[in-house]
């Protein structure tokens, strides 16, 4: 047997030997920190027997696969901690993820101080390093050991598994699993390992299910490893914006009202105006967009011309029962149908063309409970909205002119570099979610293909994710947590117009189809938020900021020429407050800081009889005494450019300051 190596050097084998056998042979050392392997590129168990020619590499913990295969293994030993001290707890499932594990539970719901005793019950049998043992049962077999053990959920599991013949459990002392690996060889191969957190989980994801316990968890090589990524945890947990921004008085929810009904607080309030008032400007004066203004609902027969009734009715909120009521309204998940009505009120010939129609428009979507999150899930959200008619000649063209201006508020924001694009495509194995033709589709994706490769913009493909009237470009980002939500997106629509009889009159006097291109400039108001608050842990740019400047008198004796000052801030459209309060000045000091504020102006005896401010800033601390139109003309400029300084002083050290 004849058994090739990753770095292409042979070994040769009389007879079958298992993976972990060859890598003893191979080195003793690696053979300690093995823990699993490709054979001919599968990922296999180390105590799989080679029978044949074949390639071979074995993986350590810093292969992906390695990783897997370390935080599997520690969920199970913590699913044997669970049910050393919880002997009622059930087993469902437990897979490792990106960046860890988690094990869900048939078990009351669990404290901080509940997750430190399964990790010392962790270590003790880590400590005792009992081997895994793998082994195949039939699905009778398999039933009839899980009945036994009293493991419902596992007994539901193995019911419905397609396999009869060679299911595979693994045993660890006591402890049996029924799982299809890979597994490390022993719990002693667990080196640092840390539990995050627990929170609840439908079985099967399903809320009609009962709801289960879920411990998430992390594993690594090394302690130090560990210890980095706790920290990265920790640093992430303070920037999620459904923390800090109700922390920050941006936003906040109440169950009376609705879950995914967020309220928007004063400050969260002033920075979605800051961005519309940005937007609708830069659409209008720089782009070449109109504005209208559309109703939030319409009767279903608008939805059942657009296809959206057929197509999108579970999303919608309906208001009235088509057996039942002579009129049935829905309020609108999307903008596009009302602007086709503000197109078709009037003819248009190709001269016209294109019209840019832009809408701040307020959406509903009937989003299940269990998808809401903060601002970036909602029920109802804002989103920078605009309806493109166009010739068939002009759409290319136009489709570059909306990446551009994307690509524009991408940077202004500062999180170009954040982002990834996707080509969302139809999935001909779904044909009833579309309208249009197969060749229609591959036409127009191709297009969109052409435009980014042109534009040489690096884009993944993404099947079953087209609107059913045509494929999109989606600029997606991820959350803090890694998951992945769309911000903007810019829709190819060659069929839509067909079915609503629009038309534009063509040079030669006759009738032509228009195209139409669904598109976001900065996307979903409430979303963009979230994604900022997250981005700048608050810090925002100065431009953004619900309050820029605070005035800080040292005592009450300066409070009148505090208030001077805060004319002649708001006279120049800044955003700004004095904190008249009778504190020490270094306490206000700090709690300015804490608020995350741009910068604070502290006005004494000195600065009061100079017309100066002592500038103290979130970006290069104490910038020293400047007359106040000089430091008024600077910030006026900072925020007319949305210029984003950087942070270039600690906090530690502006605490020393």
């Amino acid at each position: 047997m004849k058994v090739t190596l990753k770095d292409g050097s042979c070994k040769e084998y009389e007879s079958a030997m298992s993976v972990i056998d060859i890598a003893k042979d191979i080195s003793e050392g690696l053979a300690r920190v093995a823990c699993v392997a490709e054979v001919d590129d599968e990922v296999v168990d180390l105590r799989t027997v080679i029978e044949k020619d074949c390639t071979l590499n074995i993986l350590i913990f810093d292969s992906d696969a390695g990783k897997k295969a370390s935080r599997h293994t520690c969920a199970h030993v913590m699913a044997e901690a669970v049910q050393n001290l919880y002997p009622e707890a059930k087993l469902t499932i437990g897979p490792a993820i990106e960046n860890g594990f988690y094990y869900d539970f048939d078990m009351p719901s669990l404290t901080r101080e509940d997750l430190d005793k399964i990790e010392a019950e962790m270590k003790k049998i880590i400590k005792k390093g009992d081997t895994l043992e793998r082994y195949t049962l039939s699905k009778e077999e398999a039933v009839k050991l899980m009945t036994e053990r009293d493991e419902p959920y596992k007994v539901e599991m193995i019911e419905e598994h397609p396999d009869t013949d060679t299911l595979t459990f693994y045993q660890q002392g006591d402890f049996i699993e029924f799982c299809a690996g890979p597994h490390l060889m022993s719990t002693k191969q667990i080196k640092a390992f840390k539990l995050t957190s627990s929170s609840g989980a439908y079985w099967r994801g399903d809320e009609h299910n009962k709801m289960l316990t879920r411990i998430y968890g992390t594993a690594f090589n090394k302690k130090a490893d560990l210890e980095e990524y706790l920290a990265y945890l920790e640093d992430i947990k303070n920037r999620d914006h459904n923390k800090l921004g109700r922390e920050m008085e941006l936003f906040t929810t109440v169950d009376v009202i609705g879950q995914g009904l967020p309220l928007m607080m004063p400050k969260g309030a002033k920075m979605i105006q800051k961005l519309q008032r940005w937007i609708e400007d830069l659409e209008d004066n720089e782009w070449g967009y109109v504005r209208t203004k559309t109703p939030l609902m319409a009767k279903s027969d608008l939805y059942k011309i657009s296809g959206h009734w057929d197509h999108y009715k579970d999303g919608m909120f309906v208001l009235g029962d088509e057996e039942k009521d002579k009129e049935v309204l829905a309020l609108r998940p999307m903008t596009c149908p009302f602007q086709y009505y503000v197109y078709k009120a009037t003819q248009h010939s190709y001269r016209d063309l294109p019209l840019r129609y832009g809408e701040t428009s307020t959406l509903f979507r009937n989003e299940d409970s269990g998808e809401m999150h903060g601002l970036t899930r909602v029920r109802q959200f804002t989103i920078s909205e605009g309806h493109l008619i166009v010739r068939p000649d002009q759409m290319v063209q136009e489709v570059k002119n909306c990446l551009a201006l994307a690509k524009h508020c991408l940077q202004t924001l500062g999180v170009e570099e954040d982002v990834t694009y996707h080509l969302s495509k139809w999935d001909p194995e779904n044909r009833e979610k579309y309208i249009g033709t197969a060749e229609e589709w591959e036409q127009t994706e191709q297009h969109l293909r052409d435009i980014m490769t042109e534009l040489e913009i690096p884009f993944t493909e993404d099947v079953g994710e087209a609107a059913f009237y045509g494929p999109k470009i989606d600029i997606n980002a991820k959350n803090v947590y890694g998951k992945e939500d769309t911000m903007i997106t810019i829709q190819w629509d060659g069929f839509i117009a067909e079915q609503f009889d629009m038309y534009y009159i063509d040079q030669d006097g006759e009738k032509k189809r228009p195209y139409i291109i669904h598109r976001t400039s900065m996307g979903c108001y409430e979303r963009t938020l979230a994604w900022l608050i997250e981005k700048y842990a608050g810090k925002f740019p100065t431009w953004l900021c619900p309050e820029q400047v605070r005035v800080l008198p040292i005592s009450e004796k300066y409070s009148e020429y505090a208030e001077k000052v805060l004319n002649e801030l708001r006279k120049n459209g800044i955003d700004a407050s004095v904190d008249n309060r009778s504190e020490k000045i270094g306490y206000k000091i700090r709690e300015t800081r804490l608020k995350k504020v741009p910068y604070m102006l502290v006005v004494g005896a000195k600065e009061e009889e100079d017309g100066t401010v002592s500038v103290r800033s979130r970006f290069a601390g104490d910038e020293g005494v400047k007359p106040l139109s000089e430091f008024i003309s600077q910030i006026c400029e900072e925020i007319r450019t949305k210029q984003i300084r950087k942070e270039e002083v600690k906090e530690e050290q502006q605490e020393q300051k």
